[in-house]
């Protein structure tokens, strides 16, 4: 998504708790020609979440464009999830994007920004899936906090939406995509194949540029039609 937007000219910064792999991207977009800024930042943490916007005006201006994507998964059966699980996966998937987006917002309204926060949900907000019990809620809940958020920042010109991709192939998805239940879920997809990155690019660019300057509070799903079946 970072690469995505500097290709249109956005400069980027880029917040993990993994620095090392934030700097490599860094690295390679701006070899490409563009602006790209890793940072530190544990959206659990509100302080490291203050200093990061910080830097990131510092650095590159005022944030216009917030993309919530954080995110953990644990997947356990309910008699194993314990209290740290859920916790540790509300704090990251739900709290810390609210926590990122009242941040965000409080610096566009002060500046006087029309911006865009776009929150990455998934279809697990909707579609249950046994073991997922902290991950299916906190995505619901991003949702809906979509929803809040949409109704009470559009006063201020600030557009608020979610993209909530199916099953996308990533280093975190390869394994289980690859595996025998991972080929067996291949064949409810409508379309007949995993998404990939660069499946989102277009919903990004039209939630973060000027096509979406009329949408707000809306989810849109990248699934390949998996979520029209029934769980």
């Amino acid at each position: 998504m970072a690469r995505v937007l500097t290709s249109v000219g956005v400069k980027v910064a880029l917040g993990a708790r993994n620095v090392t792999r934030s700097a490599e991207v860094a690295d390679d977009i701006e070899s490409s020609g563009g602006r790209a800024l890793p940072l530190a930042l544990d959206v659990t943490d509100p302080a490291s979440v203050l200093e990061a916007l910080d830097t990131a005006e510092t650095e590159l201006g005022p944030v216009s464009i917030l993309v919530n994507n954080a995110g953990i998964v644990v997947n356990k059966p309910l008699l194993e999830h314990d209290d740290a699980d859920w916790n540790r996966v509300l704090a990251t998937n739900l709290s810390g994007a609210f926590t990122v987006a009242r941040e965000t917002a409080r610096r566009m309204i002060s500046h006087n920004l029309h911006g865009r926060i776009i929150n990455i949900a998934s279809i697990a907000a909707r579609q249950p899936y046994a073991g997922l019990h902290g991950y299916c809620a906190s995505k619901a809940g991003l949702e809906q906090l979509t929803r809040t958020l949409a109704v009470e920042l559009g006063s201020s010109g600030i557009a608020v939406n979610t993209i909530a991709p199916g099953y996308v192939e990533t280093e975190l998805t390869a394994d289980f995509l690859h595996s025998t239940a991972g080929e067996k879920l291949r064949g409810r997809v409508p379309l007949g194949r995993f998404g990939e990155p660069a499946d989102l690019d277009g919903v990004l660019l039209l939630l973060a540029g000027p096509g979406g300057r009329y949408m707000t509070g809306a989810v849109v799903t990248v699934d390949g039609g998996l979520s029209l079946r029934s769980a």
